[in-house]
């Protein structure tokens, strides 16, 4: 035991490299020349972000519900909140609506799911996100069983059309990207000179001549009496697109992987598909995240490609509400607004895609 007569043991300086303080010292503050970069950036930041915090924020107008409450010199939100459902739910009926909540919600359960590290059950429930979850959603949404009342997918839209589009488009893009790329690196002439005229046929076409041709020159080739869906028309030539291009960016990983991987696996009586299924394609797709996502973001942001075939999907209807005669004037509200919301979702996907490489990245 210690009296109060016995020295205190010397304690260690401060450590002023940790903590907002260090931070900032190290970072921006390191030097006399780094510091007055800094302060000169700041100033610059300041002058121009002030401007655009005061419209959007100080200035702006929030409540109301006509065009009348916005009497400020800010932005008018009012045109957000007055057409919010709208820009939401699109044209789908007010009083089936919670079918959307249901299948917003479940979304947004298996999605948080799959991404907290420490809740069980991934394997099933990313099973159940592949599988289950695309019938239950298709089946509430588009109705005609178990007793819903049918809602036909031209009067879908909003953010709930642009999310099906690029689920759909995600979802069905990558299995397919995985087996062209598989195709082009294969031995057998036939299957290599198929994925290849597939890739660089959709990769040579822009977006917006596949959807054209996908709602208006599709019905001219089908049977007499048949009838293909304009929305399930626009998913399967989306879905067809971005597979090429998520091909080359799966075949990019395949190359960075030493041919030795699978010679190893062979010598082990492994099978093809065995070999790329547990030795080459884990690495492989580890080593393209970025590569993938990229491609995911683009997918994303050119849903709004829609509009050209008659799908109103979140731009779209923003668009059409900016052509109401009660309140002309406010393009640049709506513009932003969905400006937000795409940037809240890509941005979403990177910093997600991020999180996965950290704890993917074991080394080489």
């Amino acid at each position: 035991m210690s009296s109060s007569r016995d020295m205190i043991a010397a304690r260690p300086a401060p450590d002023q490299r940790h903590g907002v303080i260090g931070w900032l010292r190290i970072n921006l503050f390191s030097g006399p020349i780094n510091s007055v970069v800094t302060l000169v950036v700041l100033v610059l930041l300041v002058r121009l972000l002030w401007p655009v915090i005061d419209w959007a924020l100080i200035e702006a107008d929030w409540v109301g519900s006509t065009r009348q409450a916005c009497t400020g010199d800010g932005a008018c939100w009012v045109f957000i909140s007055v057409r919010l459902n709208q820009i939401v739910y699109g044209f789908y009926p007010e009083a089936m609506r919670w079918r959307v909540g249901i299948v917003f919600a479940l979304f947004a359960l298996l999605v948080a799911w799959l991404a907290i590290p420490r809740l069980p059950f991934k394997r099933f429930v990313g099973l159940f996100a592949l599988i289950g979850f695309p019938i239950v959603a298709w089946i509430l949404l588009l109705g005609g069983m178990f007793g819903l009342t049918p809602v036909p997918t031209r009067q879908w839209g909003g953010l709930m059309l642009t999310l099906t589009i690029a689920a759909v488009g995600i979802v069905g893009s990558l299995p397919i990207g995985v087996l062209l790329a598989l195709g082009r690196r294969s031995k057998m002439p036939l299957v290599r000179g198929v994925c290849v005229v597939f890739i660089e046929f959709w990769r040579g076409v822009p977006l917006i001549t596949v959807l054209f041709m996908a709602s208006v020159m599709l019905p001219l080739f089908a049977p007499a009496g048949a009838e293909f869906d304009k929305l399930l028309r626009a998913l399967i030539g989306i879905m067809l697109f971005w597979s090429a291009y998520m091909a080359e960016v799966v075949r990019s990983g395949l190359q960075a992987i030493p041919r030795g991987q699978g010679e190893a696996g062979a010598a082990l009586g492994l099978s093809y598909w065995q070999r790329m299924g547990l030795i080459i394609l884990p690495q492989a797709l580890k080593l393209v995240i970025p590569g993938i996502v990229n491609t995911f973001i683009a997918l994303f942001k050119d849903t709004s490609l829609v509009l050209i075939i008659g799908l109103f999907d979140l731009l779209a209807v923003i668009q059409s509400g900016l052509n109401d005669a009660d309140w002309l004037g406010f393009a640049i509200e709506g513009y932003v607004f969905a400006a937000l919301i795409y940037w809240v979702f890509c941005f979403s996907m990177s910093r997600y895609s991020q999180y996965i490489e950290r704890r993917l990245h074991t080394g080489h």
